[in-house]
This record gives structure tokens, C-alpha cells and sequence, in this order.
């Protein structure tokens, strides 16, 4: 221990409490001021990056949502995890983890950000940013989708195989117990092989393809399709908030968030968002957009054409209203620029509780 800590611990009469107290009261201090905390002695350090003190915070009901990024690096081809530190300063690139694979599928879970890919899947502990390899998938896949339901994540992709009738597959990982669960092969169309989108509205799992869409409830352990869904190509930037679908149309001209309607099997234009989307338009003659789920709000982070390197994001409150209407409220105290500087692509963004 240097003489300044020494100092400061004789000094400080929070350094003679008891650890399960210092651990109680640390608990309640919000996450951004973790690194200033950090500086008090190496013990502080070792408090605020423990499994304790983030157990200690969900227990108290003290718990925040983080935003990660994962950005796909054009200029040194490498997919690489970003985490929005604070909303004035924008995305930060978390050092000491490994190039994401480019095939990953990825979902969060808690504090926890699950990777599956076709050669190695793993967890990052975003309490303390490091990895965990997990068990191998029964079968190797590749073009995954993944979601998850009560804990149970699930993955649906595609076998390297010549057999047709195994060439599309759907395996569960549960959480708990850090195992993979054996289900029986779940068919499907040749197409899901190219893409898929994958996310969960009431208990259920929905799919979307270029050409299908199809719903499987865990439950009864059913599949049946969708037309309403497949009636827009919400395959590349779907997000659920609240068990509503919504995503970013741009097709044909158009520039609309659009929301689908469980219970009437129809989608809606979200109102109130005008002004939002001409700007965007104004930014970009084509719009990269990732939204996400952040804390029950929709987040949307989209690439600026006319400045290399930019990112933006604006975070859009939701209000249901009479007759099945959904408005939006952008709230402008989101960073306008989450990162410049070099030339990427929006891959996958995650709301992580920590």
C-alpha cells in the first residue's frame, strides 16, 4: 500500500466499518462515479469490480441500464464491443476483450451479454468485462438468431450438413444451469438459412426470414405462421419494447417507424416523430439503423453519410393512446454523436443491467 492510500485509510472513518457495510453503502452510489471511487485504495477497487457489490445493487433495487455497441470496424476488418459510457461522451470502445466473431449472434441477460457463434460461444461479464467460455452447441451452426424467454436462451441456425432434413436447427441454453437443453429438430423453409430475425412478444418466439415468418411458443411447443408480420421486412432491425415490434422503414422511399399490433395482426405508423425522421432523412440518403431496448424506451443508433465515422443515437420515449395508437417522444437529452473517428457499421446494440 503506498503512503497516500495508508494516509488516506487511517484518515477515512468509512475504511474502519465493517466490508458488508462499506459494501452496502457503495451499492447505492451510481455506477459512473465507480472509477473516481476506485482511486480511494486498492480495496475500494477491489469492492466496486466484485460479483458482491452488483449482487448487493439488484438486491436494493439499485441496478442501471447500459448500452453496449457492437461495431464492425471497416477499416481494420474486426467487430469490436463499445459501451455508451456517458451520454455526453459518447461510445467507448472496452479494452482487454476479444475481436467479436463476425458470424456471433448476441443477447443480454442481466449483467451478462451471451455470444453465440459457430466455432466458440462465451459470456462477457460486463461487471467486470471479462469472458467465460461456454459449453459447445449440440450441433455447430452458422447465420444464428437468439433470444431469450425465462432465462432460457434460444438460438436457431443453420448445420453444416447434406442432409436436408437437418440442415436448419433450434437448441436452448439455459442460464441457471449453464447448459445446453436437448430439444427435438424444428423444421424450417430453406430461406432461414440465409438470414433470420429473431425476437420474443408474450413468452413467444417470432422469426423472420427474406421470404417467411413464423411463431413458436415454448409452452405447447408450436409452430405457425405469421402473415400479418411477413406483410413488412422488419428482418434487419427489429426491436420489442413492451411486447410491441417496432422497425425503422425505409423501403421504397419511405421513412416511417412502424409498429406491429399483436392482438389486431396489423402494423401502425409510430406518430409524433416527424421531425426526428426528416432530419434523419436530411442526414442520409440511406440509413444504417440498430435499435434497442433500453430500460422500456427505444433507442436507435444510425451512421451518419455525410461525416465518416459518425455514429448518432436518440433515445424515443413511448405512449400508447386510444384506438391502438402508439406515439413517440424523442428525449433530447440523449448525445446527438456517439462516435467519430474512423469507419464502421452497426452490427448489434444490447441493454445490459448492472
Amino acid at each position: 500500500m503506498s503512503w497516500a492510500e495508508k494516509n488516506q485509510s487511517s484518515s477515512s472513518p468509512i475504511m474502519s466499518l465493517p466490508e458488508d457495510i462499506m459494501v452496502d453503502i457503495l451499492a447505492r452510489v451510481p455506477r459512473r462515479e465507480y472509477p473516481r471511487v476506485s482511486l480511494v485504495s486498492k480495496h475500494f477497487r477491489s469492492l466496486v469490480s466484485s460479483r458482491e457489490i452488483y449482487a448487493r445493487r439488484s438486491s436494493l433495487g439499485c441496478t442501471e441500464h447500459c448500452l453496449y455497441v457492437v461495431l464492425f470496424d471497416l477499416d481494420n476488418i474486426v467487430d469490436r464491443l463499445y459501451t455508451l459510457k456517458d451520454r455526453d461522451k459518447g461510445l467507448v470502445l472496452i479494452p482487454g476483450l476479444p475481436d467479436m466473431p463476425s458470424d456471433g449472434s448476441f443477447v443480454a441477460v442481466g449483467s451478462r451479454i451471451y455470444v453465440f457463434c459457430k466455432i466458440n460461444s462465451f459470456f462477457i461479464d460486463c461487471t467486470s468485462h471479462t469472458v467465460q467460455h461456454l459449453p459447445r452447441m449440440p450441433v455447430p451452426m452458422f447465420n444464428t438468431a437468439a433470444d431469450v424467454i425465462c432465462g432460457r436462451i434460444y438460438v436457431i441456425g443453420c448445420i453444416s450438413s447434406k442432409s436436408e432434413s437437418e440442415s436448419k436447427a433450434m437448441v436452448v441454453f439455459d442460464t441457471e444451469t449453464q447448459t445446453w437443453v436437448t430439444m427435438p429438430w424444428m423444421e424450417l423453409s430453406d430461406d432461414f438459412c440465409t438470414y433470420i430475425s429473431l425476437v420474443v412478444m408474450s413468452g413467444k418466439l417470432y422469426a423472420r426470414s427474406f421470404q417467411n415468418c413464423f411463431v413458436y411458443d415454448p409452452k405447447e411447443g408450436k409452430c405457425e405462421t405469421d402473415e400479418g408480420l411477413r406483410s413488412n421486412n422488419w428482418v434487419e432491425n427489429g426491436c420489442v419494447v413492451d411486447d410491441v415490434l417496432f422497425f425503422y422503414d425505409d423501403d421504397f422511399g419511405g421513412n416511417e417507424l412502424r409498429a406491429y399490433d399483436l392482438e389486431r395482426k396489423c402494423w401502425r405508423v409510430v406518430k409524433g416523430l416527424d421531425d426526428l425522421l426528416a432530419g434523419m432523412r436530411r442526414v442520409n440518403s440511406f440509413l444504417e439503423v440498430t435499435m434497442s431496448n433500453y430500460a422500456g424506451k427505444l433507442v436507435l443508433f444510425f451512421r451518419s453519410l455525410e461525416i465518416i465515422g459518425e455514429i448518432c443515437c436518440i433515445e424515443i420515449s413511448l405512449e400508447r393512446r386510444k384506438g391502438g395508437q402508439i406515439w413517440g417522444r424523442v428525449d433530447q437529452s440523449w448525445c446527438d454523436h456517439a462516435l467519430i473517428g474512423s469507419n464502421f457499421v452497426i452490427m448489434k446494440s444490447l441493454d445490459v443491467v448492472l
